[in-house]
């Protein structure tokens, strides 16, 4: 049985700027998160695609580690494996430089493009236009790597990237000590197996794992929690069940302790504040889950008396409050 072929693109990427290695891919090809990226901080990153070689990953990896540079792991992968002519292969090294490899049997219309601290490459796309804006992009979007990888995937899919359709996207970054409380390299690791329109779904999970782990909003931002952002709190936590008092604007001890609740209970400890400020990210996500809560109030027929008027949060019947949860890691997810 011949292997499936991959009609995928994909860049990897380095920032200097802050040592962090990242891929960035999608494909019709059901998750292709699982089988495309490999990236180890301070080795490099890797993309194997087309009929890809998922050896080409751990080994690649082993000899980054060892210094060598990105264009020789691609000769020396490559050089060895008797199926190159099918392969496609994107590199950057522990120093930014970066290297493609197209096999000249990879399926129309297959190509790469190789910048500074990047290197774009695709197989079974619309045209060359594809890697052609992803390469584009990357250079010109502000912002770190992992908005700079997330627009050029944006980019290529505009282009017309896969062209069988969409399946599966994936975003894997690293950098040292960058995942969860330092404990690894894991930066952001996150996937759509399997999806309609997989880039948007992958940026909308990226959004909510951006708040619950990251790090990365401009303290410039803030919003002092007074007057009409305290009273807009107030209404959403009432929506979803967390408060229970007037609208008045006033963020006094009930009203801080239901916003306490509703951060610790979606995890958000990451954006906790006792400054009397709050993220804008934070106002965003509290608003949609109220307008979501309001919607499923006006469709949904209620299971037990009473559930149309009671929010998630709020209180169960005959019981006590419970304290916030603390963060556990996982296991409270």
């Amino acid at each position: 049985m011949t292997p499936p072929r991959f009609g995928t693109f994909s860049i990897v990427a380095f920032d200097r700027d802050t040592a962090t290695w990242g891929v960035a891919v999608q494909s019709r090809f059901i998750s292709v998160g699982s089988v495309v990226p490999y990236a180890e901080a301070g080795a490099g990153a890797i993309a194997t695609q087309a009929l890809g070689n998922v050896t080409y990953g751990p080994e690649g990896l082993a000899l980054l580690r060892q210094g060598l540079g990105a264009a020789e792991v691609v000769r020396r992968l490559t050089g060895a494996d008797p199926g190159r002519d099918e392969r496609q292969l994107g590199i950057v090294d522990a120093k930014g430089g970066s290297a493609s490899y197209t096999g000249a049997k990879c399926m129309e219309w297959a190509g790469h493009e190789t910048g500074d601290g990047f290197a774009c490459q695709g197989n079974i796309l619309f045209g060359p236009g594809v890697v052609r804006a992803m390469a584009r992009t990357y250079e010109a979007t502000p912002g770190d790597i992992l908005d700079r990888l997330l627009a050029a995937l944006t980019a290529g899919q505009r282009e017309g990237g896969d062209r069988r359709g969409m399946q599966a996207a994936a975003l894997y970054v690293v950098r040292k000590g960058g995942g969860y409380q330092g404990g690894n390299d894991r930066w952001v690791d996150i996937r759509v197996d399997e999806h309609p329109s997989p880039i948007e779904e992958l940026k909308r999970i990226f959004q909510i794992y951006d708040m619950t782990n990251l790090s990365r909003e401009d303290p410039a931002t803030l919003l002092v929690i007074e007057g009409d952002v305290a009273q807009g709190l107030q209404h959403d936590l009432s929506i979803l069940g967390y408060y229970t008092g007037r609208l008045t604007g006033a963020w006094d001890a009930p009203s801080q302790a239901a916003f306490a609740r509703f951060v610790g209970e979606h995890n958000f400890e990451n954006k906790a504040r006792d400054d009397g400020k709050v993220w804008p990210s934070i106002v965003r996500y509290l608003k949609e889950r109220a307008q979501a809560e309001a919607e499923r109030r006006t469709h949904t027929a209620p299971i037990v008396p009473g559930a149309l008027s009671r929010g998630p949060g709020a209180q169960a019947r005959g019981g006590s409050a419970s304290p916030p949860p603390s963060r556990k890691g996982p296991g409270s997810s």
